[in-house]
């Protein structure tokens, strides 16, 4: 995998696009990389974190590769990114994706793809398809729309806005702000927490949370019902619930009050 680098730290699997003279622009042999890497981590790990080598995450799509497809093809293509991403967003581990420089276009909808967005004040998003005479491919329309709503993300497509990484914040793009240069280590922070999880809890935070949220009411409290049930019977609930009853188990950490 020339493209994307994979490493396994404990429980953790690392993956890194490596591409920087590029920006990381995603080719069709990084997508192909990028899916070795996700299957390669669904096997060998309890979590996983992803970045990007160089200056930048991803600056989106290799538009070179693009300009002389077909309408086939390029449906071909984004079929092909939306399988990818759909094995990150919906698989059996978390994703903690370490955000800098540009998360522009189809970098954005990688990254909306993950579980748990980590950027620091260098970090830049935009989606500039409206520019390019194009439209979002990668799943944005669903995802990224999810993040900050339709309203937002069309307001980026049509002018070409850049949004910082605070107002990424306030938009409910990215869920951590770090320190420059401390996006990878608070992304791999909170992929070892999340990796002490029980595996089926995790899976079910993943699998079930969005398509609850996008299910009618009483579906929704239904399965809800079917899948709290099914987590607190296994042994591992079982033997966490004894831990935390018998005054075994790490207690919440709780924020200091500001004075």
């Amino acid at each position: 995998m020339a493209l994307v680098s994979y490493e396994l730290a404990d429980d953790i699997a690392v993956l890194t696009l490596s591409r920087p003279e590029k920006r990381n622009a995603m080719s069709d042999a990084m997508l192909t990389d990028l899916a070795v890497a996700v299957d390669r981590a669904a096997r060998e790990a309890k979590a996983a974190v992803l970045r990007g080598e160089g200056k930048h995450f991803c600056a989106g799509l290799d538009l070179a590769e693009h300009v002389e497809k077909t309408v086939m093809q390029g449906i071909a293509g984004s079929r092909e990114w939306h399988a990818v991403f759909t094995r990150i967003q919906r698989g059996a581990i978390p994703y903690f994706v370490a955000l800098h420089g540009a998360v522009v276009g189809g970098g954005l909808e990688l990254a909306a793809a993950a579980h748990v967005r980590v950027a620091d004040a260098n970090t830049y998003f935009a989606l500039p398809e409206g520019q390019r005479g194009i439209f979002v491919g990668g799943g944005g329309s669903v995802n990224v729309s999810r993040l900050m709503g339709v309203s937002r993300m069309m307001d980026l497509m049509l002018t070409g806005r850049v949004l910082s990484a605070d107002e990424a914040e306030r938009y409910g793009i990215v869920n951590y702000l770090a320190e420059p240069g401390g996006t990878f280590e608070k992304a791999m922070e909170l992929a070892r927490i999340a990796a002490r999880n029980a595996p089926l809890s995790n899976y079910a935070i993943i699998n079930a949370l969005q398509r609850i949220h996008d299910s009618g009411y009483d579906e929704g409290l239904f399965f809800e019902s079917m899948i709290a049930s099914l987590t607190q019977v296994t042994p591992e609930a079982h033997e966490r619930l004894r831990a935390f009853l018998e005054k075994k188990a790490a207690r919440l950490a709780i924020p200091e009050a500001e004075s």
